[in-house]
């Protein structure tokens, strides 16, 4: 449901970024909203006359620009407040294993209302997979792409499919054979259960995304997402992407995220992991490729050749210790980069501005003369660059006529507090100076969803006091035991990595795959 017809009138309106590199800016304009569209932007002062009896939102004092887009998101609370620390991603992933939860709606809530709040507007949420009896597969998609409508965010949803090696890099029941009959048994059911033929996984998918285009076409769409090339056998991503094709459906890969996995490539396959998607046909402009840190100036002109995207996810690169992604020579080659903030930022939330000024300052490479990303190559990345992964291209990411309302306001004096130089490009500020607090006003569709700062469809104090309501409980028994059984586990996945260990241990400082050219 839209909001009535209104403007919202602000200082400035950033609507985009042109393909120059240079930020398109109206100075004290109105967007007039209609039917959760944007019908005209144009000055204040002449927009107010015309419509004189419209109401008005924003006002003196804000900044209206795109709502943000997260490229790659994949549940609420973070790991780390579950007890996981971080650590390399093939030894912190399976301690998830062992993590409690809360049901999918609290789940999605808890950073549903931190990206909200923040300004992001749209998610592609990245369900784990698909496990147990396939009766109740929607329900491991309907709680979570409701609970996004409940607080009235879009959201592009998909799930990792997985049909080998999800414990380490060799085959799960040669590795589950070398445990204690226990813990064998307890992961075998867990590995065992995600491996539904890849028929079915497709069969769901398109009946799930048949059912959601016809319930709310405005703001879900559904993708697909295949895990990783070492988490997928051939025949199973040429099913994906063949299904792909045939629903006009977009797909997010997550690939060569560490090390381990671009050597695990080159070791089955005989080429790189790029390489060998292209040589099975899985490249295409609807591909976006999660990660891509170990990627090299080969596998980076396929990409290119291929019109394909990738999503940054630079927080995560560097808190798993998997490196940082070779995002200058990305854009070198015109590949269009997205961000993702994954798991959590730096911060442990969900604050894209926070990732948008990592981002900026991760890629200042050390020459006098190079390319850098600017501020608002970086805001572009955050805005229409991940408009375009998530399936709602053209619609988002931008404020221009005939696109949707999606508009977040920011108070400009807490970004220039005490003071800025006019000079100061205002998207510079935007991105270098951004603080949190700063968000004032969201509307998705047209919708307001964030007045003063704060969610207005669900009330974040309830959802937090029934998180931790929750938690504060006795762990279960089966909770119990997860813990102990993960526990178990981890110095026999240690003892694995130890007598595989991969190619960058013994030389400090190697970020990606371009260090050593």
């Amino acid at each position: 449901m839209a909001e009535p017809e209104f403007l919202i009138v602000a200082d400035a309106v950033v609507r985009g970024v042109a393909a120059d590199g240079t930020a398109e800016i109206e100075r004290y304009a109105a967007i007039r909203v209609a039917g959760g569209a944007i019908a005209e932007i144009g000055p204040a002062a002449t927009l107010t006359a015309a419509w004189p009896g419209l109401p008005v939102e924003g006002g003196r004092g804000l900044v209206a620009i795109p709502g943000l887009v997260n490229g790659h998101h994949h549940f609420g609370l973070t790991p780390l407040m579950l007890g996981v620390p971080l650590a390399p991603l093939e030894l912190w992933l399976p301690q998830f294993r062992g993590m409690r939860g809360v049901g999918a709606r609290l789940d999605t809530l808890y950073s549903a209302i931190e990206m909200l709040e923040t300004g992001t507007t749209t998610v592609q949420h990245i369900q784990g997979g698909l496990s147990g009896p396939e009766e109740g597969w929607d329900r491991i998609v309907d709680p979570v792409v409701e609970a996004y409508r409940e607080i009235g965010m879009r959201v592009s949803w998909s799930f990792m499919i997985r049909d080998r090696n999800q414990l380490t890099y060799e085959d799960d029941e040669t590795f589950l054979a070398r445990l204690p009959e226990d813990v064998a048994a307890h992961f075998g059911a867990q590995t065992r259960a995600a491996l539904a033929p890849i028929g079915r996984h497709m069969a769901f998918f398109e009946a799930a995304a048949a059912r959601w285009r016809e319930r709310d076409p405005d703001r879900v769409r559904l993708q697909l997402a295949p895990a990783n090339l070492h988490w997928c056998t051939d025949d199973t991503l040429t099913a994906i992407f063949d299904t792909a094709r045939r629903n006009g459906a977009k797909v997010h890969m997550h690939l060569i995220e560490t090390e381990r996995q671009a050597a695990f490539a080159r070791r089955h396959t005989g080429r790189s992991a790029v390489g060998h998607l292209a040589a099975l046909g899985c490249l295409g402009p609807d591909v976006t490729l999660g990660h891509g840190i170990w990627t090299s100036p080969d596998d980076l002109d396929l990409l290119a050749e291929h019109r394909c995207r990738i999503c940054h996810n630079a927080s995560s690169g560097l808190r798993l210790a998997s490196g940082i992604a070779p995002v200058t020579e990305m854009q070198r080659r015109g590949i269009p980069v997205a961000l993702g903030i994954d798991q959590s930022n730096i911060d442990d939330d969900r604050d894209m501005f926070t990732e948008m000024r990592l981002v900026h300052a991760l890629h200042r490479q050390a020459s006098m003369f190079g390319h850098r990303p600017s501020p608002a190559e970086v805001f572009a990345m955050a805005t229409e660059h991940g408009a375009a992964t998530t399936g709602f291209e053209g619609r988002i990411g931008r404020l221009d006529p005939g696109r949707a309302a999606d508009v977040v306001t920011v108070d400009w004096a807490s970004v220039t507090r005490p003071y800025v130089e006019p000079e100061t490009p205002l998207v510079d500020a935007l991105v270098l100076r951004s603080r949190k607090g700063m968000v004032r006003g969201v509307f998705v569709g047209g919708r307001e969803v964030v007045r003063d700062g704060r969610c207005t469809l669900v009330d974040r104090e309830a959802v937090h006091a029934e998180i931790a309501e929750r938690l504060s409980r006795p762990p279960t028994a089966a909770e119990i035991r997860a813990k102990e059984m993960v526990s178990r586990l981890m110095p026999h996945l240690e003892a694995w990595f130890r007598a595989h260990p991969d190619h960058g241990d013994v030389r400090p400082y190697r970020y990606n795959a371009m260090a050593d050219r």
